[in-house]
């Protein structure tokens, strides 16, 4: 085979691969996503850290590359604690020493934080002001690009596997379907910055990724093990999702369009509302999120760089085949906070039960009083009687 059909069937095979990995840990459950997504943030930030070593390796900079994975550790353990404060409440009551690192959390993250600052400040060498200050601003950045992005698809997740599987896929289509088309039908240049993207890849990519949204969504939002939140259970310690599926997730009917009635031959067709959510997750996938490659593509050559890594053959590294993903996570969790969240009446309960007696009597008596006033509680003691 030539190369061009060879990087073809090496990429195909691969991506057929992962694929099939990537189901295999969602039938493991959240917990393993979850550290699906932590193992492929700290190697995309690795990846990245490498590089601007390997650019200024020769300055012999000290600590660098040290208190770049200390700032990373760092970083991590104030997210991930405010996720242990946000959705496992209950369990950390139970354990006295967790009580004392979840309350004063953001003190310890903030001075673990400042350790790492005081020692940036001493290992600053006379001949290397401006270098060293560029190489932390490289450090900073790669951890708003990895671990923030990283923190909201988890955050994401939370909300329902849905939110974390639809957005994902629908990167994924995109990418497998505009590499398809552009090999194919490929003709005309899409953009400077990346050579081998076409028009015909990005409209074609575009067409299948919203399509492959609204069907992949409809199958999802069938089944409770992926529409429903995902919530710690402290008296079994394991990950839960069973609830009622909300609205969103219910069958409706909807009147199709009089243009299209007489293409379908249908006046009406059942759908889940969260299916019109999809159009627009894989609307912004296919037209912005390639943003994040064009933007990948111009980090790589501004550093003259092919690759990221090689860590996947065909593919590249980690970083190449995630930088689109971090652009849509910070969507998907502007979307769900803008459109879609309302209040949780489970993690009130949740910092209700964290309260003192005390605070716990304030707040029923305040509610009762609350609800007498509005006249809800009398009408439900008369429907008892």
């Amino acid at each position: 085979l030539d190369s061009v059909w060879k990087n073809w069937w090496i990429r195909g095979i691969l991506t057929l691969a992962m694929i099939s990995v990537f189901f295999l840990i969602i039938y493991m459950g959240s917990f393993m996503l979850m550290l699906l997504v932590l193992g492929i943030q700290v190697k995309c930030f690795h990846e990245i850290i490498t590089i601007g070593y390997r650019v200024y390796h020769s300055y012999d900079l000290p600590w660098f590359r040290s208190l770049s994975w200390y700032f990373l550790l760092c970083v991590n353990y104030f997210f991930y604690g405010e996720t242990v404060a946000d959705y496992f409440g209950t369990f950390v009551q139970r354990r006295e020493q967790l009580q004392f690192l979840i309350r004063y959390h953001r003190f310890i993250s903030f001075a673990l934080y400042l350790a790492g600052f005081c020692m940036f400040v001493l290992s600053l060498v006379k001949k290397h002001y401006r270098l060293q200050f560029y190489m932390f601003a490289w450090t900073h950045v790669t951890l708003l690009i990895t671990v923030t992005q990283s923190h909201l698809v988890i955050q994401n997740l939370f909300e329902g596997m849905i939110w974390f599987l639809v957005p994902i896929s629908s990167v994924i289509c995109n990418d497998i379907a505009a590499y398809i088309f552009g090999f194919f039908f490929g003709r005309t240049p899409l953009i400077k910055l990346s050579p081998k993207k076409t028009w015909e890849g990005f409209i074609g990519g575009g067409f299948s990724t919203v399509l492959f949204g609204f069907v992949f969504s409809y199958f999802l939002a069938q089944h409770q093990y992926f529409v429903c939140p995902v919530e710690y259970n402290s008296e079994t310690n394991r990950f839960v999702t069973e609830c009622e599926p909300s609205e969103l997730f219910q069958l409706k009917k909807y009147s199709v369009p009089l243009l299209l009635q007489a293409v379908l031959g249908w006046e009406t067709v059942n759908m889940y509302p969260f299916q019109m959510h999809s159009i627009a997750l894989s609307t912004f996938a296919s037209l912005i999120g390639p943003f994040g490659g064009f933007f990948a593509s111009g980090f790589k050559r501004a550093f003259k760089i092919k690759d990221f890594a090689d860590t996947i053959p065909g593919h590249g590294g980690i970083m190449d085949r995630f930088d689109c993903q971090y652009l849509m996570a910070t969507f998907v969790h502007v979307y769900i906070t803008s459109f879609i969240r309302g209040p949780n009446p489970s993690k009130v309960l949740k910092q209700l039960l964290v309260l003192q007696p005390e605070q716990q009597l304030n707040v029923y008596r305040t509610l009762k009083s609350h609800l007498v006033e509005k006249g809800i509680l009398q009408i439900q003691e008369n429907s008892y009687s």
